[in-house]
């Protein structure tokens, strides 16, 4: 009798101890260390999420009846007539454990709801960054299930029923639970995978979110929803089994599955989020305390037409044990990306991202930046230049032969039909004629941020670029040759805010070469779409420039172009650099290209391209001579021409 009254005083002791320390219901429902990030796309529609999210206050009363009595048929049938602790439910759990062969309590833990709640509060515990231990070990610990912690959770339990009423334990549960995809409280999972309110919730979509209570990230609809579905429908039975549904309901609830939002069953942009989420600052976006809200440039049917392209081109062209990757950019003509496919499994997050992060060398691709450079210095598309065998004698490198593709030369060629046949020897001469420099400064001014070739392997692509930058450098030709960062974040802003802490409103900068060069250049990429090394991404119904890429061994393929309307890049290869196998710039990254633009441009009325029409394409025999030569002689003098050039761009002249 003694013992039982020391015991009980401990009790009554440690339970006015809680009750007396709990703070108030307002402070209990929110038990994030981390804020969350909400990404919209262009048209404002939610199409990811980033760090812990929490959908606002709810209450018992406020949620779907569905989802408040789901909750109570699945984890605690008896939570309205107990005092927090289920001395049968303890005992039950324990013979269930010890039957199983594990200890009593291991496995089952025979808590009822409000015990629950009292783990999830870590027993009036908060979480301290500043103690060492992180969030991860934090969590850990509060679900320590040993003998000592149980009675601790008990005696807290004992606290809140004394503190609380039975719906504001329940409300705190609500909001508290952790319910898979970094969803914290029911409203945020609803509004993660239904896009509603949880107080929208039908009897079915209240089986799902309250089956995840079990194992959230097994159940998650997103990862399986055949699994979560399964789980749901045994919710049902319980639910109807205590009398919260009838026998119709449930029949009709399980004749009509609940749906996923588009936004849930999408899992879009993941590589793009993830660019987003890295450019922005740390503070209000990885390592957020807020709920953050970002609008950005992204579009969901662009990156499924980009994600579709990319699937049917590998589905039939490729083998199936090809360990080859690929990666997509679209963007406008002012930088603002459209889609981001960074590797051919894109329904991820976190994964390394071949669009923004592998430098790889461009090859081919680089010669528009040459051809660029060239035509704002005084040269024209009809100019003329040998394609003849030569020599360069490299310091501490010995004699350089460049050669084209194909090992032949063809004489006295415009630029046009040079840049349209991608031939080598032709870029060479002409960046050594225009300088290297100017090459290496206009290519910069794109935005090719990665270190340059000194040598004269420059004109060849002998640099590494990553996708993202190429393709913003192209952009820079489509919009009449000024540079452009590409960007995707247009406002930030906190959840509640209506003012923007952030916004972006273009990405176009400074201006690289004049507009004729532009339209010029325009003109030279059109007729390598149309009858030249690119003519396998040659769109139906309107007019597209742009230019394969092919790096030594072929260990990277590339294309990238565009239409008057958008800029799109490809490239191809492995992960660890081997060589590919019959593929080249002109081929399946131009076939992937050519899949992805159609699509996007499905529904666009055709739009000219911004570019000079000459009567009829030029010719060796209708070219003009380089700037400073007459026709016939062997090799340009440009400098007169060039150093006009640099002062026009010094100086803002056009022409």
């Amino acid at each position: 009798m003694v013992g039982a009254l020391v015991v009980g005083l401990m009790i009554g002791l440690g339970v006015f101890y809680f009750t007396s320390t709990m703070p108030p219901l307002s402070q209990l429902v929110d038990g994030r260390a981390q804020g969350s990030v909400t990404l919209l796309d262009r048209r404002g529609e939610v199409f990811a999420w980033r760090g812990d999210q929490f959908g606002g206050l709810i209450s018992a009363s406020t949620v779907s009846p569905h989802l408040k009595n789901a909750v109570i048929a699945t984890e605690d049938r008896r939570f309205y007539r107990h005092i927090g602790v289920s001395p049968r439910g303890i005992a039950g759990a324990v013979r269930i454990n010890l039957a199983a062969g594990r200890g009593p309590l291991s496995g089952h833990g025979g808590s009822t709801l409000t015990q629950q709640t009292a783990k999830l509060l870590c027993l009036g515990e908060p979480y301290d960054p500043s103690s060492g231990m992180t969030e991860r070990e934090y969590e850990a610990d509060c679900r320590e299930s040993s003998l000592w912690r149980k009675i601790k959770e008990a005696v807290y339990a004992l606290a809140l029923e004394a503190k609380f009423s039975k719906d504001d334990i329940l409300t705190i549960y609500l909001n508290r639970a952790y319910l898979g995809a970094g969803a914290y409280g029911f409203e945020a999972a609803s509004q993660r995978y239904f896009g509603k309110s949880s107080a929208q919730l039908d009897a079915g979509e209240a089986a799902i979110l309250a089956g995840l209570l079990t194992a959230p990230s097994t159940y998650a609809p997103t990862n399986n929803f055949q699994r979560s579905w399964d789980r749901a429908l045994t919710v049902l039975r319980l639910m109807e089994e205590q009398g919260y549904l009838t026998a119709q309901e449930v029949a009709q609830a399980r004749a009509t599955p609940a749906e996923l939002s588009e936004a849930a069953e999408a899992r879009a942009g993941g590589y793009f989020a993830d660019w987003v989420m890295a450019s922005g600052p740390s503070f209000l976006t990885r390592d957020t305390t807020e709920d953050v809200i970002i609008r950005t440039t992204f579009d969901q049917e662009i990156q499924r037409a980009a994600e579709a392209a990319l699937a049917q081109v590998f589905e039939t062209k490729v083998s199936p044990e090809s360990q080859a990757q690929a990666a997509i950019v679209v963007m406008s003509a002012d930088g603002a990306v459209r889609a981001m496919v960074g590797g051919r499994k894109t329904r991820v997050s976190g994964a390394f991202n071949r669009a923004t992060q592998a430098l790889r060398q461009t090859g081919s691709s680089f010669k528009p930046f040459v051809y660029g450079a060239a035509l704002d210095l005084g040269w024209r598309y009809d100019s003329l230049i040998e394609d003849a065998p030569f020599c360069m004698n490299i310091v501490g490198s010995g004699e350089w032969c460049p050669a084209n593709y194909d090992r032949k030369t063809r004489g006295w060629v415009t630029l046009t039909d040079a840049l349209r046949n991608s031939l080598n020897i032709p870029a060479v001469k002409l960046s050594e004629a225009v300088g290297r420099e100017n090459v290496r400064t206009v290519a910069a001014m794109f935005g090719i941020e990665s270190d340059l070739a000194l040598g004269p392997a420059l004109a060849l692509g002998a640099s590494e670029s990553t996708l993202l930058e190429m393709s913003g450098a192209y952009a820079g030709i489509l919009n009449g040759g000024s540079s452009v960062t590409p960007y995707g974040l247009v406002e930030l802003r906190l959840l509640g805010d209506n003012a923007p802490l952030m916004e972006q409103a273009g990405g176009i900068g400074e201006r690289v070469i004049t507009p004729q060069a532009a339209q010029a250049l325009t003109y030279m990429m059109h007729r390598a779409i149309e009858d030249g090394s690119g003519r396998r991404a040659k769109l139906s119904d309107r007019e597209a420039a742009g230019k394969t890429g092919t790096t030594s061994a072929a260990r990277d393929a590339w294309f990238l172009g565009f239409t008057a309307d958008y800029v799109a890049g490809v490239w191809m290869g492995y992960d660890d650099n081997s060589p590919l196998t019959g593929v080249t710039g002109g081929g399946l990254p131009a076939e992937i290209w050519r899949e992805t633009m159609a699509r996007v441009h499905a529904d666009l009325p055709p739009r000219p391209l911004p570019m000079i029409r000459p009567e009829a394409p030029p010719t060796a025999e209708t070219g003009v001579p380089q700037p400073g030569t007459s026709r016939g002689t062997a090799r340009p003098r440009a400098g007169d021409d060039s150093l006009m050039g640099v002062l026009r761009s010094i100086l803002g002249i056009d022409g």
